[in-house]
């Protein structure tokens, strides 16, 4: 089977750990605009040869994983070049705006909308990792418009790599996911931002910073240029989702000023529900 990686960083990589692993007798080819990225990954035995566009045509899978601003010029490349029984799935955090551009693609059947969600704070060929995607959800769109069987052989490949497959319309997941992940990444971004400032004038406060911080802010170290992409095409839901946040905030602060501490132990207390809802636990369920 002939694989074909666009994009050689945490997410594109991993995949090639695990399908090195699954699928021994894989030769997996890597396209990178980065010549470090896939000298890098010649290294780390992530990719078998470097590779270009015009050997897609004899192309198994193709796995593209650039960000999503580049996604979108990118796949309708990519799909008229493969063969008719290669499978084309990507990586990206948004999908609205990519499956429009694909739906008159005459290749459409041969791409698979995914969102693998999953990752850490890292980039590049050396943050990838064997079975990031174990336990991961990955949530596929308009899965009808691919080809049955290269549906059967990238799910096969997924259930293998231990993912929870869910199938939604791209609309509902990128509303859902601009609750879930991109106001997570906006909220760390800018709460690493308010400490920075303040440092300017408090130099111990670092010193003082302990787990409970470095896991909210975490994300803040993520690559600019794959998440600003994402906040231009998810734009309308990342500012719903912002609007109500900085509402809960300015709730939260009213209760400060006003000294009603029974408010934000009630606020606290509820919003402790969180937990249920991470543990799979309905919150009409007892």
């Amino acid at each position: 089977m002939n694989v074909f990686i666009i994009g050689i960083g945490l997410i594109g990589g991993s995949f090639a750990r695990d399908i090195k692993r699954l699928r021994p007798t894989a030769k997996i080819h890597g396209i990178d605009k980065s010549e470090a990225h896939l000298a890098e990954a010649l290294d780390l035995e992530l990719i078998d040869a470097v590779a270009n566009y015009d050997q897609l045509a004899i192309a198994d899978m193709v796995i593209v994983c650039i960000p999503v601003d580049v996604l979108v010029s990118e796949l309708p490349h990519i799909l008229d070049v493969v063969n008719d029984d290669c499978v084309v799935f990507d990586g990206g955090s948004t999908k609205s705006l990519i499956c429009k551009t694909l739906e008159a693609h005459p290749k459409r059947r041969n791409y698979l909308a995914c969102h693998p969600i999953a990752g850490t704070e890292f980039s590049g060929p050396s943050a990838a990792m064997e079975g990031l995607y174990e336990g991961k959800t990955n949530i596929i769109c308009e899965v009808e418009k691919t080809a049955f069987k290269l549906q059967e052989k990238t799910l096969e490949l997924f259930q293998d790599m231990g993912m929870r497959i869910r199938y939604m319309n791209p609309e509902a997941h990128d509303k859902h996911i601009a609750y879930v992940s991109h106001l997570s990444h906006i909220s760390s971004f800018m709460l690493g931002k308010t400490v920075i400032e303040k440092e300017k004038n408090e130099r111990d406060i670092f010193d003082m910073a302990g787990s409970g911080f470095e896991s909210t802010v975490r994300l803040a170290k993520s690559s600019p240029a794959m998440w600003t992409p994402i906040f231009e095409q998810n734009k309308e839901n990342v500012i719903e989702t912002l609007e109500e946040y900085i509402s809960n905030l300015e709730a939260f602060r009213d209760l400060m000023l006003k000294g009603d501490y029974d408010g934000i132990y009630k606020e606290m207390d509820n919003t402790n529900k969180i937990k249920e809802i991470l543990n799979g636990i309905p919150l009409n369920k007892k």
